[in-house]
């Protein structure tokens, strides 16, 4: 089994990046699955017509900045086109985008248990539904997936935590294929590892100053870590923030090094019960088509 990419199209690289998702199918990796930024929704649409087998979807669609009925429009468009290789992954996001677009969040699972019952209505008249992934980091989300919809998708989880968060799902949705669960994990390949640390310290610097992903990782077992950002973050202290990610941390909720070591990470990833691990890869050296190409190269 190969790791699923998650894939991002950038301006002015758009034809390129179809272009290569056709060489991602064809060497056999598990998925694309595609970011809000650069319109993740428009580029599912896009693969869904120029491949044939490989699973796709969003991780995820911001569920404040459409109308759920719209959605459900386009959802049931990419579903049928793609031949049910669809999967539409949704989410609340984060405050700070969310304030960028003049939304205000309320409560997220009862916004997105309206959203879902919205989205169903919105359907009816257009065809069937793709399965509904939610994100989810801590345990509300976690219990509303296992509720009302057809997976769950992490972002930057930690590894030794997974048990748990897995845990409050039904058996059954654990261990059928038909329920997703996936991962989102930050990836730089790089004989160098101590450059490609830096790359991922740099890749989760945004996340660990949003409050809801500070107190998941509490929850996961790094008080101490989350603690220091926050003080680094009163003292306006960016190198604090920074020296805070400890090893530890880093090596929980990243993949990192060689190609060897990125491969064995994939693989425990799966023994703590990810499904799907969707490698977000970086690289020491290039942009995203330098980092997949590095990423198409380890997993050969």
């Amino acid at each position: 089994m190969k790791p699923a990419i998650s894939f991002a199209a950038i301006a002015g690289r758009r034809r390129a990046t179809l272009d290569l998702a056709g060489e991602i199918e064809r060497r056999g990796f598990a998925g694309l699955y595609c970011p809000s930024f650069g319109d993740g929704l428009g580029l599912c649409e896009a693969l869904a017509l120029v491949t044939r087998s490989i699973p796709l979807g969003t991780s995820i669609v911001n569920i404040y900045t459409r109308h759920p009925h719209d959605y459900a429009k386009t959802a049931c468009f990419v579903h049928e086109v793609s031949a049910g290789r669809f999967r539409f992954g949704i989410g609340v996001s984060h405050a700070p985008v969310n304030a960028h677009y003049g939304v205000k969040t309320a409560k997220p699972t009862a916004d997105v248990r309206r959203f879902v019952e919205e989205l169903r209505k919105g359907a009816e008249a257009n065809g069937d539904l793709p399965p509904i992934v939610l994100a989810t980091l801590r345990k509300p989300m976690v219990r509303l997936a296992a509720e009302i919809a057809n997976g769950a998708v992490w972002a930057n989880a930690a590894r030794s935590h997974m048990p748990a968060s897995l845990g409050l799902l039904r058996p059954e949705q654990r261990e059928s294929e038909e329920f997703f669960v996936g991962n989102m994990i930050p990836t730089c390949i790089s004989d160098d590892r101590a450059a490609a640390a830096v790359v991922m310290r740099k890749t989760l610097r945004g996340y660990v100053t949003l409050p809801n992903y500070q107190n998941y990782w509490i929850e996961a077992g790094y008080e101490d870590e989350m603690r220091s950002i926050q003080r680094a973050i009163a003292a306006d202290d960016r190198d604090g923030v920074t020296g805070a990610m400890s090893d530890r941390w880093l090596r929980d909720v990243t993949l990192f090094g060689p190609s060897s070591a990125v491969r064995d990470g994939f693989e425990a990833w799966l023994a703590a019960g990810v499904k799907t691990p969707i490698l977000v890869p970086s690289s020491t050296s290039g942009g995203q088509l330098k980092a997949i190409e590095e990423l198409m190269g380890a997993f050969e």
